[in-house]
């Protein structure tokens, strides 16, 4: 029986994975940018004059990064069950076959799938595949093993002795990627209007991750990060 309960559940989880999709959105978006500033048009200033400087992109990757953990734990702390797999399961099934689509039936190499400019919609649905993919990987990698289980609460704790800094970072990083977005919305509009469809991607992902940032950061999402429990040690009988 559904009820109001479990729904919002699946609201929340629907809305975690939300986040984390367009916290690696942004870093698929401004991969590209960053690869063209650095290496393919080295001379390249990109959505000048009203982006000050090409290397501002860098905080807006360092705000979707300092998102993910806070996003992901809105999911994982909801009980949702699971359908015949771990969501793990499904996220390496669809990054699979979405890295075979590339590798077979795109010419674009897949380490370059993210840098290279392309309008083509059967790349870009392979690109939001591979996104989707790495979402859900995200969202259930405690549960892969107890490797990566160990490995996440290490790096737990030591976020947790540094949480005031990341706090602190999360608004810095966060008006940094809406500065970037309103830069791209300037120039789109005033200087290259002929950009304004892909450029609206990368715009309404970088909005959101300035957006998450400041909410999460008003919720104190890193500040209320606590040291993982150590379990304790199973009795030999």
């Amino acid at each position: 029986m559904v009820t109001a309960a479990s729904v919002w559940v699946i609201v929340k989880k629907t809305f975690s994975l939300t986040l984390i999709f367009n916290a690696l959105m942004t870093l698929g978006c401004v991969a590209g940018i960053i690869y063209g500033f650095y290496l393919a048009f080295p001379n390249w200033q990109p959505y000048t004059p009203y982006l000050l400087d090409g290397n501002l992109f860098w905080f807006a990757i360092a705000a979707a990064l300092i998102n993910i953990f806070p996003s992901a734990a809105i999911g994982r702390a909801l009980h949702t069950g699971r359908f015949l797999f771990h969501h793990y399961v499904y996220g390496f099934f669809v990054l699979a076959g979405s890295s075979a689509y590339v590798f077979f039936f795109t010419p674009i190499p897949l380490q370059n799938l993210f840098l290279v400019d392309s309008s083509s919609i059967v790349v870009n649905a392979v690109r939001v595949c591979l996104l989707a993919g790495v979402a859900l990987l995200l969202d259930d990698l405690p549960d892969v093993n107890k490797r990566v289980e160990a490995g996440l609460n290490w790096m737990k704790s030591k976020a947790f002795q540094v949480r005031k800094g990341l706090h602190i970072m999360q608004i810095l990083t966060g008006g940094f990627a809406i500065y970037c977005a309103s830069a791209m919305i300037l120039s789109t509009v005033f200087v290259d209007a002929q950009r304004a469809l892909p450029n609206s991607f990368c715009i309404g992902s970088l909005l959101i991750t300035g957006i998450t940032s400041f909410v999460l950061a008003k919720r104190g999402a890193w500040l209320k990060i606590t040291p993982p429990t150590p379990k304790a040690p199973k009795l030999s009988v």
